[in-house]
């Protein structure tokens, strides 16, 4: 029997739409519940038209974490970390509240911190508490210190859980 899809919810402080689309289940393990999308996929973001995207993806959600990560075949980067108030689950759909920073490996193996201007105007904006402030920074600096050195989930565990999605997707 197939799972159904999760259905993965992300807003802005406090609950501003931001992005919505489902991913199929894929696994569980010690890092969290990993979840992918086959090429051809759709999202939206806020009030905007679908969009579609051309790559594999993979996510893994992480249990009481400030950050959920994505693994693609794209050309511009192989990984993608959005900074996030710790998920909320139900049985198929995930929530989480994006808090603008973002770590990202580009393909050419650089590490770096996207959006601290977006973090920095919408603190002032949104009036992120200075304990959500403390949180999403550390977690941005750590996630982004671990990437740098090689650590897991980041290295080999997510590159297997691609060609797994890429088997799941050549099946299809």
């Amino acid at each position: 029997m197939t799972e159904p899809p999760v259905d993965i919810v992300f807003t802005k402080w406090l609950t501003r739409p931001h992005w919505r689309f489902s991913m199929l289940p894929l696994a569980e393990d010690e890092w969290g519940t990993w979840l992918w999308t086959p090429p051809g996929s759709t999202a939206r973001r806020g009030s905007e038209p679908l969009q579609t995207f051309n790559h594999l993806n993979v996510k893994l959600i992480t249990p009481d974490q400030w950050w959920t990560a994505i693994w693609n075949d794209s050309k511009r980067f192989d990984l993608y970390i959005d900074i996030v108030a710790p998920p909320a689950w139900l049985p198929t759909r995930v929530t989480m509240v994006d808090l603008d920073l973002d770590v990202i490996r580009l393909t050419s193996g650089e590490v770096v911190i996207d959006d601290e201007d977006e973090f920095a105007a919408h603190q002032v904006a949104y009036g992120y508490p200075e304990s959500v402030i403390a949180k999403a920074r550390h977690a941005a600096d750590d996630i982004r210190d671990q990437i740098a050195s090689g650590e897991e989930p980041f290295l080999e565990v997510g590159k297997a859980y691609m060609r797994q999605a890429a088997r799941r997707a050549g099946s299809r």
